[in-house]
């Protein structure tokens, strides 16, 4: 099975078309697909979570790749992290500018490094001596964000989570967390999750939340769970959100639910932090908690239609 998030938030549901939440759906039901069909034959879980959020990535619906938010500065810095279940294996870059898909960055230095994380400008020379395709800043644009960004000037020059514009999202873009991710278990038990995020619309240039950091906002272990979050990156990264929910599986004996449910509305929450997270085990459990209003989401177990899910 695999599953998909692209973002949570607010609900504003009422500020929303019905032809939009259908272009959120079919694309959060496509890609699960793309997942399904790797799964179905015979792939593993590493492949079908790096294809989804590499189609996650090259869709302007979500803020992650093409359609990333802009910083302070007018640019795109762009975030990702993979990591395989079955050796703990991981990589991530952060600060990315050029690179087309991240998280194909992130995968090359978990393959062909020896280390976990890249930054910047040696992140994406690592990358395109690896071949990942080179594209200017400004390819992942849209003048849906630049108006976000425009907007978040504006307005007290605050750093706002994601998009801001309203009728154009189902889920209140003041409040949205536009991370994507996605964790997938495959046919063998092997466990899988990846990670990538434009981050905030208006950060200031440097800034990195939870998505590339391995045990906060991504993590996989075969012995316990794989984890994928969105939300307050600040606060994912106090509470090491994404190991913790692993940590209560494997040291409280909490089920995949109860641990899940925990890190979201017992530590995250009380941190002021918002947000939600996929979650699965090797028996194919799966858990998608959210402690705010909504969260773009879609589970998809081999042989089945996907389920897809924006509101609670």
């Amino acid at each position: 099975m695999i599953a998909l998030h692209g973002g949570a938030g607010a609900l504003s549901s009422q500020t929303m078309s019905a032809e939009k939440e259908r272009d959120y759906r079919q694309a959060l039901d496509a890609i699960t697909r793309s997942g399904q069909t790797i799964l179905a034959d015979g792939g593993n879980a590493l492949d079908a979570v790096t294809q989804a959020v590499r189609l996650l990535e090259e869709c302007p619906l979500f803020n992650a790749g093409i359609g990333a938010v802009f910083t302070h500065q007018g640019a795109h810095e762009l975030d990702a992290s993979v990591m395989d279940g079955r050796s703990r294996s991981a990589g991530a870059v952060c600060g990315v500018r050029h690179i087309r898909n991240p998280i194909l960055a992130a995968r090359a230095v978990m393959e062909h490094s020896p280390h976990v994380m890249f930054t910047g400008e040696g992140a994406e020379q690592f990358a395109f001596r690896q071949g990942l395709a080179r594209v200017e800043n400004d390819f992942f644009s849209t003048p849906e964000r630049y108006q976000q960004l425009q907007r978040a000037l504006a307005a007290d020059g605050g750093a706002l989570l994601d998009h801001d514009g309203a009728a154009a999202d189902p889920i209140d873009p003041d409040r949205k967390f536009g991370t994507v991710g996605a964790v997938a278990c495959d046919s063998q038990g092997n466990l899988a999750a990846a990670t990538s995020t434009g981050g905030m619309t208006n950060k200031q240039a440097g800034r990195v939340g939870d998505s590339p950091i391995i045990g906060a906002g991504c993590y996989a272990d075969n012995a316990t769970v794989a984890v994928s979050c969105t939300g307050t990156g600040e606060v994912f990264i106090r509470t090491a959100a994404a190991h913790e929910v692993a940590a209560l599986v494997a040291y409280a004996g909490l089920s995949l639910e109860q641990a899940a449910a925990r890190v979201v509305f017992e530590q995250i929450l009380p941190l002021g932090g918002s947000g939600g997270l996929i979650a699965v085990d090797a028996a194919g459990h799966v858990a998608l908690p959210f402690n705010s209003e909504g969260m773009y989401r879609a589970v998809g177990y081999v042989g089945q239609a996907p389920d897809v899910g924006i509101y609670r």
